[in-house]
This record gives structure tokens, sequence and C-alpha cells, in this order.
């Protein structure tokens, strides 16, 4: 796996690599670089090779830093002198750019490669409001309304998934890969009206997919929708509850992969990473009702659990609340 090296002039690089761990899990292989006030360039270098000493593998190494021509770009790229056919700079550190660098590190295995992927979604998050002062070069987002495919027929839905922390490492890598969706769509009515979480989960999609964060109503509109035919959609639901909503409108899903819920107050733990409240358990078996089939697992190469056991479990630590 590439390692990963943010350096920055004071606490920015440790900072945002606590935002992009809270967003995308944590990370093997990342190491932030800080330049305190009362530090000067060689001592930013040694922290860099100490980092870059650590890594698994040191013949991939990209540097995420945050001013061109800044002390710590220029010793980033001392080092990257002597290992150029190889590893990377990339200067202009964001949020966006971090997240698609973690995302990109599971199915890229070169320094190169993660350095030009990297580029676009770095300028994509940087948007304006009031909007006509938005750059004409900037690139427009293309939010959920204008969601479009072309051809006829049905969605095609090549998973839907119950996992209360949405669009993350697992799904971005594990389960894409073994899916291959053409676009991810969180359904959730409380995330599409936050615009900053819905901005994240847009920019954690992994090279090449494409994601929206839409309400059930509007999943129901477009499940009935011909010109979605082409696509090929990997479903997140936050909750078993906006399963059953959309099924119920007509959304035709058939089986429904469980792999997180958290727990919080009222839930009981089933598993290592289920928790169950009453109205997930009688979520699931109304869903159960209408023909649903389960498969309880975190990722692809896990064995699926016994769901009946699960809800029998769930049931009977709820009764002993």
């Amino acid at each position: 796996m590439v390692g990963i090296i943010l350096a920055t002039h004071g606490e920015f690089a440790e900072g945002i690599l606590q935002s992009g761990t809270m967003i995308f899990g944590e990370q093997e292989n990342v190491k932030a670089i800080t330049l305190m006030p009362s530090e000067g360039p060689e001592d930013l270098k040694a922290k860099m090779e100490a980092a870059i000493a650590s890594f698994d593998n040191q013949d991939e190494v990209l540097f995420l830093v945050d001013l061109w021509g800044g002390t710590p770009f220029n010793q980033a790229n001392g080092l990257y002198e002597q290992h150029k056919d190889k590893w990377a700079i990339v200067a202009g550190l964001n949020l966006p750019m971090l997240i698609e660098a973690f995302s990109s590190r599971f199915t890229m295995e070169s320094a190169h490669e993660i350095a030009a992927a990297i580029q676009v979604p770095a300028k994509e998050g940087v948007r304006v409001k009031p909007e006509e002062l938005q750059s004409e070069e900037a690139v427009t987002e293309q939010g959920p309304e204008e969601l479009t495919a072309v051809g006829d027929g049905k969605i095609e839905f090549v998973l839907a998934r119950v996992d209360s922390r949405l669009l993350h490492g697992q799904v971005a890598t594990a389960w894409t890969k073994s899916t291959h969706p053409t676009r991810i769509i969180v359904v959730s009515d409380a995330v599409s009206k936050d615009d900053l979480r819905k901005k994240l989960i847009e920019q954690a999609a992994p090279p090449g997919v494409k994601a929206n964060v839409i309400p059930v109503s509007k999943m129901i509109e477009i499940s009935k929708d011909p010109r979605f035919g082409n696509t090929k959609a990997l479903l997140l639901f936050e909750n078993p509850q906006d399963v059953l909503r959309a099924i119920e409108g007509g959304v035709e899903i058939e089986q429904v992969n469980v792999g997180s819920m958290a727990h919080s107050v009222g839930k009981v733990v089933v598993s290592k990473v289920l928790s169950m409240g009453q109205d997930d358990v009688e979520a699931f078996e109304k869903l159960k009702e209408k023909g649903v089939k389960f498969d309880v697992r975190k990722v692809p190469n896990d064995s699926s659990a016994n769901m009946e056991d699960i809800l029998k479990k769930a049931k009977a630590e709820l009764k002993a609340k």
C-alpha cells in the first residue's frame, strides 16, 4: 500500500488527518508531519525520513503538502529527487483530496496513479456561495436531481446495504470491487438535508464511481424512471426503516446486506457490529414478511450470519431490559 505523508505549516496536517480518519476510518502507513515555529527545514526533513522509515512499503510514497514552494514542499522535494520514478508530491492539501487519496490506495498501487487521481476531487471541493461568484473554470457539482443514465428499463440494484456509517472504506473498496456499481446512492432523508455530510460522502466515492445522496421519496421516483435503465446502483441505508419505506413505495429490493448498525440509547448489542432497537427488529420482521432475504456480513469475504438467530437474540435482549 502506498505510504502517505501529510506535511504542513503548523498543526494543519494533524487536524486534517483526524478529520479524514473520522470520515474514512483508521489508516495505516499515513503520517502527519508538522513544521512548528521553533523548527527549521532540517527538523522537518528528519521527521519525514522517520515517517518514511516506518512505512511497510518505502518504494511508493505520496507527499500531500499545503503550499507549493513552502518549506514542507521544499523538504519533500529534496527527498523526492532520489525517487522520482516512484514517489510523487501534490500541493494544495484539502479534505476532498485526502479522502480521495485514502480511497484510491485500495485500488491503485503506485503514488503516481494516486497523485493523478486526486487532483480533480481536490479542485471540485472548492465551492462558493453565492454561486454567481464561482469561477467559470470550476467544475459544477452534479446534484441528485441531475442524476441521469442513458437507456431504458429498470435501474439494477447490485447491492442494498444497511450501514449506519454509510459510505466508508469497506464499502468504497471491498463492496464496490465485489459488485461493480456505476453509482453509489445513499438513501437518507436526514443526510440529504445536511450539505456538509452530503458533500463529504460524494467526495468519498471510489475512482470511476459517482456517489449521490437522496431522500427516500427520490429513490422511489428514480426506481420507476426508465431513463435509469443502464444504472447499476449500490444503495446505502442508515437503518432498516428506510429500506422498508423504499420497498413499500415500489423499490424492488429482493435482498438486503446488513453490515453495521451503531449502538445508541434504547438499542441492544447483538454482535460486534450490530445493535438493534425494537423499531429495528419490527422493520426487519416486516421486510421478512415481504419476502426480502438477508445477507448479514461486513465485507464480501465474511461468512453470512443467520438473521433468524440475530433477531431472536435481539428480541430476547430487549425483553430482558
